[in-house]
């Protein structure tokens, strides 16, 4: 590398931040998947497919009723369902023309390489910022944070939101 190249200022792209939206319900959410054309929704557990500490039995009601709506969307190719904790469901729905892929124990952000071949455009829905959304910053896909009105959060997705709320700013912009 010459000394020109290596002092070369990196182009404006290389110094966008990845795309971040906040929704509170599942329709809204959806509509905004169809708006952006993705062809991989990347979705986290709780709360959106069901409460954290809910039962399996709400864990299946939740993936039976959620799935075929994202799957549903106009363009999408792939429903990918991550969550960082052990939590499965009885059974994954199928649906025609559409990759439904389960990834239990996924340590978002961390570990990337069990999405790196969906198809992009791509966006996470999820609730918090240090897994999900920077899971979506790291993929290049835009973040959708999932915030519905909640009556109790447990303690350890608490604390994650005020952290989060701390790194938002350093790590997305903001739809215009």
């Amino acid at each position: 590398m010459d000394d020109r190249a290596r002092h070369r200022r990196p182009s404006p792209e290389h110094h966008l931040r990845a795309k971040y939206e906040q929704l509170t319900g599942l329709d809204e959410t959806l509509r905004r998947v169809q708006e952006l054309s993705a062809r991989t929704v990347i979705l986290d557990i709780e709360p959106l497919v069901a409460y954290w500490d809910s039962s399996q039995e709400v864990l299946d009601q939740g993936v039976a009723s959620v799935v075929p709506q994202v799957a549903a969307v106009p363009g999408v190719q792939v429903v990918c369902l991550a969550t960082n904790s052990l939590r499965r469901p009885s059974q994954v729905p199928e649906v025609e023309g559409v990759r439904i892929v389960w990834l239990a124990g996924a340590a978002k952000p961390l570990r990337t390489a069990a999405y790196r071949e969906f198809p992009r455009p791509g966006v996470v829905i999820g609730d918090q910022v240090t897994t999900d959304g920077l899971l979506a910053s790291r993929l290049g896909y835009v973040f959708l944070q999932y915030r519905p009105p909640l009556d109790r959060i447990p303690p350890g997705p608490w604390l994650m939101d005020r952290l989060g709320r701390l790194i938002r700013p350093l790590a997305f912009t903001r739809r215009n």
